[in-house]
């Protein structure tokens, strides 16, 4: 792992999302355009967004994410 990357590990649900991020603090947003803006102002260059599939509550962050330029890892649950 690289030390210089910030790894924010993302757990979503219907009405909420769960972000704890490398150094083991936790944040909790809404699962709206007002939370991802919220969770985005945490994000730098050395961010890196590591989330599970999960069904259809995942596509709009990870879309949005995507489309803010951060570095987005969508990972099959099976796997993690």
């Amino acid at each position: 792992m690289n030390k210089d990357i910030k790894y924010f590990g993302i757990d979503i649900s219907h009405l909420v999302f769960d972000v704890t991020d490398s150094d083991g603090k936790y944040y909790q947003f809404k699962n709206s355009i007002s939370g991802f803006k919220k969770f985005v102002k945490l994000l730098d260059d050395n961010s890196h967004c590591v989330m599970e599939a999960t069904g259809y509550y995942h596509y709009q962050l990870a879309y949005y994410l995507l489309e803010s330029g951060k570095k987005v890892s969508v990972e099959n649950p099976l796997f993690v």
